[in-house]
């Protein structure tokens, strides 16, 4: 994550308590596809995405204006960049659920704060951005002043990690929230291409961790 000195130009944070403590929990790497994968990878989703329909009501409200899937076979392709990710995101030899989700929101929708449920994947989450750039806020569960945002850039790919996971929610900005402290992000139709790590074990299961002191 940031070091000392400026921070990357894809972070904002609350205060640098904030900042050090998520140090290596939270990355992003812009530019980690080039046009031509993120063309791959579009061009391979759309056919499926196009057979179901946007949906207004998610089964736990988390999310408003979206399609979904969850993809287990890929052309080779696409295979290999998905390879890349599980080099770039994951431990060697951590496991990884065998379906990649596949997250499709259209121009006006949005994703709500919430934390994924430790019953379906593990310490470790990678996504790619396709179409679209985003702002990703995350907030502390117990102190809603201590917060980060992440620019997600089309290309991109973001990985959040251990605390990050479990004391903070994180949301997909509509898009008439969507900046970046002061810089306009407009939002359109986006994909995402998610990665999952197993759960495993209790330790998502341990109290909270205090949020920082600013």
């Amino acid at each position: 994550m940031a070091g000392p000195g400026p921070l990357p130009a894809w972070l904002r944070g609350s205060c640098p308590a904030v900042l050090s403590r998520l140090r290596g929990a939270v990355l992003v790497r812009p530019g980690f596809l080039s046009a031509a994968e993120e063309d791959t990878l579009s061009r391979e989703l759309e056919p499926e995405l196009r057979r179901r329909r946007y949906e207004y009501d998610h089964w736990d409200a988390a999310i408003h204006g979206f399609r979904e899937t969850e993809k287990s076979r890929w052309s080779q392709a696409s295979r290999a960049i998905l390879q890349r990710v599980q080099v770039a995101a994951f431990r060697p030899g951590q496991a990884l659920l065998s379906s990649v989700h596949v997250l499709d929101l259209d121009a006006r929708g949005y994703i709500k704060p919430h934390v994924d449920s430790v019953k379906f994947c593990g310490d470790t989450i990678a996504g790619l951005s396709l179409l679209s750039a985003s702002v990703m806020r995350l907030v502390h569960t117990q102190e809603p002043g201590h917060w980060l945002e992440l620019l997600l850039e089309p290309g991109s790919l973001y990985i959040l990690r251990d605390s990050v996971r479990y004391d903070f929610s994180h949301e997909i900005l509509r898009d008439e929230e969507s900046f970046f402290g002061e810089r306009r992000i407009p939002r359109s139709r986006r994909i995402s291409v998610i990665c999952r790590s197993l759960p495993e074990g209790p330790g998502p299961g341990e109290p909270p961790q205090p949020p920082p002191a600013c």
